[in-house]
């Protein structure tokens, strides 16, 4: 995960040394002047990886945690002039992460075992840790409500810079190949790990739609809610037989300059 922490460095480098230039003011100025809002905003995600509906293979979510999904972003809105609306262009580092416990039945799995590789349908406990790391570009319109308050709704864009989605299983068996393969037991505390860190998609999109709230002169506090609108595996990845899509919602902070 360094290269992120590099990036909300950066972020917050940069922001520390725009904030300490007396000469910063009046550039603000003349953008503003010039029809732009600009805004550094951090925040964290809550949300999980999760297909939809939830298919017949997982019989139970036994416990899920969101984990720690810090964000950071720095957005431009053009407003168009003597109007309501506006446009948004941001850029953000995005982590979304989560960890869950669930039972299942004949689902897709591929496990290491004492080194070995074994393929199948798994039946027991599944107990998975994703940890994905993106740099996202939103794009939305923006609608003033009130002096205080916006409406946004678009898209946003995603490039994985880092990913994770790993595990392992764990009271169960696995079905060679088929449900009606050979079966092999885990039993007690004998688990076997699974890794598809390097079957992630490369891309994401989705849709995003939020809404923020000016709570002082230079501070706002917001709600944003992206849903990705492809499976975070490729269609050429066979392995889990349903598509998983990011559900998340972010909440933070912003500074108005």
């Amino acid at each position: 995960m360094k290269r992120q922490y590099i990036l909300l460095f950066l972020v917050a480098l940069i922001t520390a040394s725009v904030t300490a230039q007396e000469s910063r003011t009046q550039k603000i100025i003349n953008a503003a002047l010039r029809g732009w809002d600009i805004e550094l905003r951090c925040g964290y995600n809550i949300g999980g990886t999760s297909p939809l509906p939830l298919p017949a293979e997982i019989r139970e979510i036994k416990s899920f945690s969101p984990s720690t999904g810090f964000t950071a972003e720095a957005n431009f809105t053009k407003r168009i002039t003597d109007s309501k609306f506006g446009i948004l262009f941001g850029v953000k580092v995005d982590n979304k992460y989560m960890d869950t416990d669930a039972r299942v039945k004949n689902y897709g799995m591929e496990i290491i075992d004492n080194g070995a590789k074994a393929e199948g349908k798994w039946t027991g406990g599944v107990k998975t840790k994703v940890r994905n790391s993106y740099l996202t570009v939103p794009i939305q319109g923006v609608y003033r409500v009130h002096p205080r308050t916006n409406l946004k709704l678009g898209m946003f864009f995603s490039y994985l810079m880092e990913g994770e989605f790993s595990g392992y299983v764990y009271d169960g068996y696995l079905r060679n190949i088929d449900p009606t393969g050979e079966k092999a037991t885990f039993s007690g505390d004998a688990i076997a790990t699974y890794d598809f860190s390097e079957d992630l998609n490369k891309f994401q999109y989705g849709l995003q739609i939020g809404a923020d709230w000016k709570a002082f002169k230079h501070l706002k506090v917001y709600g944003d809610l992206s849903w990705g609108l492809n499976s975070v595996f490729p269609s050429s990845f066979k392995t889990i037989t349903f598509k998983m899509y990011p559900i998340y919602f972010n909440l933070g902070v912003g500074y108005i300059f």
